[in-house]
């Protein structure tokens, strides 16, 4: 793929690139202050009538031509923008200013038998790379982030959102103009996929690529990519409900996880449900799930309790539907729940429901996924929802973060070493 890369587009997005690392040597200088200060400015912006105004009509013409190519409910969800969405926009830059500057913090230090004084300091990674489908909210959740951190950013959002990325970068050019940091922000607006192959080989002036969006344009970023990547192929997200589980609770969290925004990674894929309970459990489950509308598909122990469950295929189990298909399976125990989590989960987000301490505390303990939760909903695998302000991304692969990822993924380290004119024997 890099080798078919014109070279008249690759200088075009190597120009692009190294503007972004001219400018973010002077974000990373900035203060706290400053760097807050501009972002409650893009927050004020946002909110004002005028430009709301102005994005919903930009977001507009994006749904209606996805409409036009017939694009999937789920995609026209995470594309939509309404005044709602844009209020929790506004909402998630203020959080993020509100939040501590993880720049500059000395972690730990130490002294050397020889009186060298080391330590270890947060520094801003340098030039970040999203590259991003649909969400067009992700712009300002990127740059914002980023921003706080000390970092430039060049956003490669998809086609289908356009109008609605182009009218929010020109928000934060607005804002950024008077300082002149506004090339601190870069739009690759480009729907050629040579445009994001010639992003991926910019080594030299991009430190990090957080692609945001399907598995195959996971996938594709993850092999082109001379750049090191944070990277979540799907969410195939589970729910267990243990036969120490309160029931009410168990129907809340377990219909929240899967219906409240089906569209979204961290929804539940498969509801796990142990035999003590399912007899009573899932027929009131099912009940609710046929209301909105849910398909659901299960083993020979679920459709022995549910006849019109569908019959769940091992490829069903590693889907990540993002839509209102449910498989359901009924287990024996905890360690078969926590075996069926091992072969067919994502390493996203799974849940328990019980009231039994021992039983919670060995699920969080022993499944291995980035995010555990004991009563509540896999929904709350979401960077806002669980202090971080607004959320870049979520890592799967454990280098170097892991889970929903905020501020303090986007910086790194260094040593700081003083002496007194030490010298190595």
């Amino acid at each position: 793929m890099a080798s078919d890369v014109d070279s008249s587009l690759e200088s075009e997005i190597r120009d692009l690139t190294q503007r972004a690392r001219l400018a973010g040597r002077r974000v990373a200088n900035l203060d706290s202050a400053t760097k807050n200060s501009l972002l409650l400015q893009l927050a004020e912006v946002l909110n004002s009538s005028q430009t709301s105004a102005e994005l919903m009509a930009a977001n507009a013409q994006d749904l209606e031509a996805a409409r036009q190519k017939g694009v999937s409910t789920a995609m026209l969800d995470r594309l939509a923008l309404d005044a709602r969405r844009i209020g929790a926009i506004v909402d998630g830059l203020q959080e993020v200013a509100a939040l501590p500057d993880p720049v500059g913090i000395v972690l730990r230090s130490w002294k050397r038998p020889n009186g060298l004084k080391v330590g270890k300091k947060t520094i801003p990674l340098g030039v970040i790379g999203i590259i991003y489908e649909a969400r067009p909210n992700v712009t300002i959740d990127a740059f914002s982030l980023c921003f706080k951190a000390g970092n430039s950013t060049v956003l490669k959002g998809g086609s289908e959102a356009s109008h609605s990325n182009r009218s929010l970068v020109r928000t934060i050019h607005q804002v950024l103009a008077p300082p002149g940091m506004e090339e601190a922000c870069q739009l690759l607006d480009s729907s050629d996929r040579q445009a994001m192959a010639a992003l991926l080989r910019q080594e030299e002036n991009v430190d990090l690529i957080i692609p945001r969006g399907g598995e195959g344009l996971i996938r594709f970023v993850a092999e082109n990519s001379r750049i090191p990547v944070i990277k979540h192929y799907k969410g195939v997200c589970h729910v267990y409900v243990d036969e120490d589980a309160d029931p009410s609770m168990a129907l809340s969290i377990a219909e929240n996880a899967k219906i409240s925004r089906p569209a979204t990674c961290n929804a539940m894929e498969t509801l796990l449900v142990h035999e003590g309970i399912a007899d009573t459990f899932l027929p009131v489950f099912s009940e609710r799930m046929q209301k909105a509308g849910v398909e659901m598909r299960g083993g020979e122990k679920t459709r022995k309790i549910l006849p019109g469950a569908a019959p769940a295929s091992q490829e069903d189990y590693h889907t990540e539907y993002l839509d209102l298909v449910l498989n359901i399976r009924v287990v024996s125990s905890l360690q078969e729940a926590i075996e069926h989590i091992e072969e067919y989960g994502s390493s996203h987000t799974e849940a328990i429901v019980t009231n039994n301490d021992f039983t919670a505390q060995e699920f969080l303990d022993r499944v291995d996924s980035s995010v555990v939760l004991a009563n509540a909903s896999t929904r709350f695998s979401d960077g806002g929802q669980l202090g971080l302000g607004a959320e870049i991304g979520i890592s799967t692969t454990k280098l170097h973060a892991y889970g929903p990822m905020g501020l303090d993924s986007l910086v790194t380290e260094k040593f700081v070493i003083h002496g007194e004119g030490q010298i190595r024997e």
